[in-house]
């Protein structure tokens, strides 16, 4: 862990992998596994903000993984539901925002009133800003930055890389971590990662913990960040 914030990442983005591998390897159902995954998302929240992170981003539920079974599907939106109200319970007074990032008129009617009571409940606090990344992609954000750029009627020729960011769902990330062994991005703020540094870690998300985070903060502390200088 680093004594000096200012060697903290400002934006931390975490892919969680692994869900369903770690389940089968501890011979639990797959859907026990995402149970297990979203208690770990709430720890490293609260770990995040005691040690400082000011924005971090979590690639919940993809979206590809609409294409998973009817079963599954249906189990992570109810997780995904209770893992709001959960939120807004635990960290609504703890001065944390909760914003949801994604295809959000794709998901249940339910989930989007939840989604609209936790960003309004939350809308104020300054500390620290939770993005769950839901029913997202990398491309389909820009896509809709193109968009929102267009209605925006700005002039094509005074469109520069700070109109695009003004119209993305958020900024820059400098430390992306993906558990579960896989070394891609798989979508994941495509646009945010011109410069980020990358971490792969062969533990499943479940069996992420505190002291992983701690080694993935020191890891970036003693990187040297050139920005192509």
């Amino acid at each position: 862990m680093p004594n000096n914030t200012d060697q903290l990442p400002r934006h931390l983005g975490i892919i969680i992998d692994g869900n369903r591998r770690w389940a089968k390897a501890s011979g639990k159902p797959t859907l026990e596994g995402h149970k297990k995954g979203f208690d770990s998302v709430k720890t490293i929240i609260e770990a995040s903000r005691k040690r400082g992170i000011k924005t971090l981003t979590f690639f919940c539920f993809s979206t590809e993984n609409w294409k998973r079974s009817e079963e599954e599907v249906g189990y992570l939106m109810n997780l995904l539901e209770t893992a709001l109200i959960d939120c807004l319970k635990k960290f609504g007074d703890e001065d944390v925002r909760i914003k949801v990032i994604g295809q959000i008129k794709r998901l249940p009617d339910s989930i989007q009133k939840e989604i609209a009571k936790v960003e309004k409940a939350t809308e104020n606090n300054k500390s620290m800003l939770v993005n769950l990344a839901i029913s997202y992609g990398g491309r389909t954000e820009i896509v809709e930055a193109i968009k929102s750029i267009i209605k925006s009627g700005v002039n094509p020729d005074e469109i520069t890389e700070e109109t695009v960011k003004e119209h993305l769902w958020t900024s820059d990330v400098d430390l992306i971590i993906r558990t579960g062994g896989e070394q891609r991005l798989s979508g994941f703020l495509l646009w945010h990662a011109a410069y980020s540094e990358f971490l792969f870690i062969k533990k499943y998300w479940p069996e992420f913990t505190e002291a992983d985070l701690d080694a993935a903060l020191a890891d970036y502390a003693a990187r040297s960040r050139r920005f192509g200088k």
